[in-house]
């Protein structure tokens, strides 16, 4: 058995004497919910949601951070995210042995 550590198997002692290759797996990146960028996704939706409900009219009226703004700007913060996690998962690896 070769020892090349290319990321794909590796070598492990099975304690015998004896070299056994183990299955060495990868996804393509990190799960959503564990990466810090959708918690921070997460608390800006709630807060722009929040401010859009506090926040009334002007004095004058007119409501000057509405429901629309708010969803538009929710809508911009998802698109972001979408593209953000794309750009995250284009080029990482995340590595698992298979036992």
């Amino acid at each position: 058995m070769s020892n090349n550590n290319n990321g794909y198997s590796h070598p492990a002692d099975t304690h015998n004497g004896n070299l056994a290759v183990a299955d060495r797996r990868s996804t393509e990146t990190k799960a959503s919910t564990k990466t810090t960028e959708f918690f921070a996704y997460i608390a800006i939706v709630l807060a722009t949601a929040l401010t859009a409900l506090v926040v009334g009219d002007g004095g004058e009226g007119e409501d000057v951070f509405n429901a629309l703004d708010a969803m538009k700007l929710i809508t911009f913060l998802t698109i972001g995210y979408m593209v953000s996690r794309g750009l995250a998962k284009s080029g990482s690896r995340e590595h698992y042995t298979n036992s």
